[in-house]
């Protein structure tokens, strides 16, 4: 039995879709079923975390990518155990390589394949059929989709509906993200008016679906009533890249009206082989994947194929892209479009223009003193017809020279100067008008048909042509100059507003996403980030060639051993400063790189920590019964006289001693883990010194600790418990020490420190001052070892000095 879908959709984040679901799993569990939360983000939100409650949670799968340990959702661990219902949040996440699968909607399907009943969470704008719009809308491009027929495939979607203001308020408050991106998202993903646009396509989506559902009711329970008839939806494709925009735009059709979507690719019927256009590959797929179909026809004429197919499949609506043809292309065969319009009768014919141009590919800037500059192919042109041009405009008007002058004939030639600037830049205007001045001089000037002039008249008009043929071509290039710099900045402030908008709406940029955009933006040929200057193991790289040190165009530090390597055209000084925010960005991902992989050490260190910790305390409960027993043991067999009673009683004397030790042991296992708290408080040291004396065991064969001076002293700021303890340790150690001689304690005060001094023959190194050691550090003292002048050691316990007396 399959299970069951349920999707808690929103129209942006924040509106509390992953709430909404926590919410539904208590009322759920409430009830008796059996609840698991597979996997929540609740990104540090209060409300978020306090749903999550006393929820039953699957721990994470620890995934191991470029060195860093990142958490997945455990989809064995779930179809292991079984639940009757798994939250699983965030459908559109793409997970880490290396993963079963490589989206999470993959994962969810298992779950539903094996009988489990799942509620997912999903934004609008990660439904694949509205990419596009969304990006329109919001200027930002959503890298992680859904198949739409997964969503719809749902038994049950709930919206989480919240007003533009609202949502802004939340965010406003810190209730979402980040203090440090509450400014960035109102001002861009979060305005009003995106957030309004966005709430309107969610119900409008779901309108559709609710629709959908109304239609299944009326056929299962028959009900009869007039229906339109079924609409389809044909678009043409040929490969081209705004292809995917038209069956985008089909599909939002065919859902809104409950059509069929088909996409159709006429081949030439000409006899001839050709290959299939590149991109239509990547269109069938995104058609299968919009539940549409693709067919191919064949026929020598486009537009009659196009609408001949329409008609055979009952089309109501066409789907038209830009043309691709050129001008003449279309003077000479006609036009596609228009010929469709005119063959198509009742048939809707949509012409869509061409979608936004990408964000990515900034133009390169006019360079300075120089003449603006013009693709290769237009300078070419300009070069054959502008001078050759000039020279035959000027042939065809010398029939006209009595009736048209040499200065109507000059007005003319101007005009295939401008033109030849227009379209070639300065230099070929520039060539056009030495070609104009020769011919105007050779077909209109006195004697005809040489290059020499016979009136000063007619030279001053050649030189004024000269004038102002150059005066026009100067100003047409600044003109040109102008617009692209206009161009330019448009491109830069798309490209920041982009890398700004993007890190607001799908988190922080990773290396590689970074890596791969700048190499489009800058039209570079590899870019990659290296370790320490190698090529061998690049961080993250993009393009065919990974630029090593010596091969790099240009090269920038990142900090921490890294730097950024570019090879390809040189970057002008408008690209160098547009590289900033990019060089900032990689520097922050690689800053957030090296602090995961120290944040999953210290989880690694703190797992261990915990686990020795929980050993020791097992070990040491363990421990205590045998070691009472023994104790209890030992002073019975005491009470005997000769060598038995001595050796019970040092057994009794040792088994104590462990007990000690281990209690010790437990106790500096809870400090360390901050079970334990250490209380610290100005403490006289000759009251903590006289107290651990006083609390040594007895022993006959020992002599007793000798205490010195210790009295009179400024104030130690400690913990009293763990100073006595820590100085017991110390005694006993010295008293236990093989050929003991007297034992010495003695305090004083050194470079404004309070220092504990015991002298005697202290075996260094063992369990006991290893303790005391961990004793002293907590209360942020240090614990040193010297040589006595007299063969001895000395234990020196720095405290700090408590203020005041």
């Amino acid at each position: 039995m399959t299970g069951r879908l349920r999707v808690f959709l929103g129209a942006a984040p924040g509106v509390g879709k992953t709430y909404a679901m926590l919410a539904e799993g208590r009322r759920l569990r409430g009830e008796g079923l059996d609840v698991v939360v597979g996997l929540a983000e609740t990104y540090g939100r209060r409300g978020t975390e306090e749903q999550l409650g006393d929820l039953p949670v699957q721990p994470r799968r620890p995934v191991r990518y470029r060195d860093v340990e990142l958490a997945e959702l455990d989809l064995d661990g779930l179809l292991e155990r079984r639940p009757e219902l798994a939250l699983v949040d965030e459908l559109a996440h793409t997970n880490v390589p290396g993963s079963r699968n490589t989206k999470r909607w993959q994962d969810v399907r298992e779950l539903l394949a094996a009988g489990i009943d799942v509620a997912t969470t999903l934004n609008i704008q990660h439904l694949e059929s509205l990419n596009d719009v969304v990006e329109q809308i919001t200027g930002v491009a959503q890298r992680e989709t859904v198949p739409d027929e997964v969503v719809r495939a749902a038994d049950r979607i709930e919206l989480v509906d919240l007003s533009p203001q609202a949502l802004r308020t939340r965010m406003a408050q810190g209730r979402i993200y980040a203090p440090d991106r509450i400014d960035v998202a109102l001002d861009h993903y979060f305005r009003a008016g995106n957030l309004g646009a966005l709430r309107e396509l969610a119900l409008l989506w779901l309108a559709d679906r609710v629709e959908e559902e109304l239609a299944d009711y009326r056929a299962r329970h028959g009900i009869r009533a007039p229906w339109e008839t079924k609409e389809r939806i044909v678009v043409a494709l040929d490969g081209a890249p705004q292809g995917e925009h038209l069956i985008r735009r089909g599909a939002r059709i065919a859902t809104r009206v409950h059509g069929d979507l088909i996409g159709v690719h006429v081949r030439p019927d000409d006899g001839t082989a050709r290959a299939a256009p590149p991109g239509l590959a990547a269109q069938r797929e995104l058609l299968r994947e919009l539940r549409g179909t693709y067919v191919e026809v064949g026929g020598a004429d486009v537009a009659r194929a196009l609408v001949d197919f329409a008609r055979t499949e009952s089309a109501t609506q066409l789907l038209l892209g830009p043309t691709s043809r050129s001008r003449l292309r279309e003077l000479v065969s006609g036009s596609v479009i228009n010929r469709v319009i005119r063959l198509a009768g009742p048939i809707d014919v949509h012409v869509l223009p061409p979608p936004e141009p990408g964000l990515l590919a900034v133009p390169s800037g006019p360079r300075r003193r120089r003449p603006a500059a013009v693709p290769a192919r237009r300078r070419r042109t300009a070069w054959l017809l502008g001078p050759a041009g000039t020279v035959a405009l000027a042939w065809a008007l010398s029939p006209l020279r009595d009736s048209l002058g040499l200065s109507g004939a000059l007005l003319c030639l101007l005009l295939a100067v401008a033109g030849t600037a227009r379209l070639g830049g300065l230099l070929p205007a520039a060539g056009s008008t030495a070609a104009g001045a020769l011919a105007a001089d050779f077909f209109f000037t006195t004697p005809w048909h040489s290059l020499a002039v016979e009136r000063g008249a007619d030279l001053a008009a050649l030189v004024v042509f000269l004038a102002v043929a150059g005066i026009i071509a100067h100003l047409i290039d600044g003109l040109a100059r102008r617009s692209q710099q206009a161009d330019r900045a448009r491109a830069e402030a798309a490209v920041l507003a982009r890398l700004a908008g993007e890190t607001v709406d799908s988190g922080a940029w990773t290396l590689p996403e970074l890596v791969s955009e700048l190499r489009q933006v800058f039209g570079q040929d590899g870019v990659a980030v290296l370790r320490d200057g190698e090529v061998r193991q690049p961080l993250a790289s993009s393009g065919a060639a990974v630029p090593g040190p010596d091969e790099a165009s240009y090269s920038v530090e990142l900090g921490g051993g890294a730097v950024l390597v570019l090879r390809g055209r040189p970057l002008s000084g408008e690209d160098t400063r547009l590289l900033g925010p990019y060089v900032t960005q990689l520097r922050l991902a690689r800053e957030r790189e090296q602090l995961v992989a120290h944040a999953s050490a210290t989880d690694v260190l703190a797992d261990a920590d915990a686990l020795h910790t929980a050993l020791l305390e097992a070990v040491g409960h363990d421990l205590r019964a045998p070691l009472a027993a023994v104790r209890r043991s030992a002073a019975e067999l005491s009470a005997g006289d000769g060598p038995a009673g001595a050796a019970a009683d040092r057994i009794g004397a040792e088994a104590a001693r462990m007990e000690r030790l281990v209690a010790n042991l437990l106790d500096l296992g809870r400090l360390r883990a901050g079970a334990a708290p250490v209380v610290l408080r100005p403490t006289p040291v000759g009251d903590v010194v006289r107290a651990a004396v006083a609390g040594l065991p007895e022993e006959p064969a020992v002599p007793p600790v000798r205490v010195g001076a210790v009295d009179g002293l400024p104030r130690a700021l400690a913990d009293p418990g763990l100073l006595e303890r820590a100085l017991a340790d110390v005694l006993a150690a010295a008293r236990a020490a093989e050929g003991p001689g007297p034992v010495t304690v003695d305090a004083g005060e050194v470079a404004g420190r309070i220092d504990v001094r015991v002298v005697g023959r202290v075996a260094a190194g063992g369990p006991g001052l290893a303790v005391a050691e961990g004793f002293v550090e907590a209360m942020n003292g240090e614990l040193t070892v010297e040589e006595s002048s007299g063969g001895g050691t000395s234990f020196v316990i720095s405290l700090s000095r408590a203020l005041g007396r």
